[in-house]
C-alpha cells in the first residue's frame, strides 16, 4: 500500500503544470501588408497575435469597441469592433491572430510624404486591458498627379 501511494505521489510531482493563460489579453506584432501607401488610395492590413486566459475578447454591440489604434501623428486613438471570439461565459482560453485594416490614410501636413507608425491595444468584456505593440515605419505619400 506504501509504495503504491508513494508512486502515485512520484507519478503527480512529475507531471509538468501546463502553462495557464493570464485573464489579461496578451497582443504580440506579426507584421503588415505594406510600409509605403499613396494617401486617400491605398490601406495597410495589419496583422497581430492574441491569447486571453478566459475568452472574454470582444463584443456583441457594434458600438463597443474593444481594439484601439494610435497613429503616432495624433493625440487620440481610432477604435474598433472585435465580435466575440469565444461564446460569452464560456471562460475558455483563446489565442489566434487578427488582422486590422488601417484606411483613408492621409498626410497631415502639406509636404510630399510623411512617416508615422500605429501603437495598438485590445480591451477585454471584463475591461482588462492588453499590453501594445508598435508598428513599422509607414511612409503616407500624395498622389504625384
Amino acid at each position: 500500500m506504501r509504495i503504491a501511494i508513494a508512486a502515485t505521489i512520484l507519478v503527480m510531482a512529475s507531471c509538468k503544470k501546463e502553462d495557464v493563460m493570464p485573464a489579461t489579453p496578451e497582443i504580440a506584432f506579426v507584421g503588415m501588408s505594406t510600409q509605403q501607401v499613396t494617401e486617400f488610395q491605398d490601406h495597410v492590413t495589419v496583422r497581430f497575435s492574441y491569447k486571453d486566459g478566459d475568452g472574454d475578447l470582444g463584443q456583441t454591440d457594434p458600438d463597443n469597441y474593444t481594439l484601439w489604434v494610435k497613429d503616432a501623428r495624433l493625440e487620440s486613438p481610432d477604435g474598433y469592433h472585435i465580435p466575440p471570439l469565444a461564446p460569452e461565459g464560456a471562460g475558455v482560453p483563446i489565442q489566434g491572430e487578427l488582422e486590422v485594416e488601417l484606411h483613408t490614410l492621409f498626410l497631415l501636413g502639406s509636404s510630399t510624404q510623411e512617416e508615422t507608425r500605429y501603437t495598438i491595444h485590445i480591451v477585454d468584456r471584463a475591461g482588462n486591458r492588453s499590453n501594445e505593440f508598435t508598428t513599422d515605419v509607414i511612409t503616407i505619400a500624395r498622389d504625384s498627379l
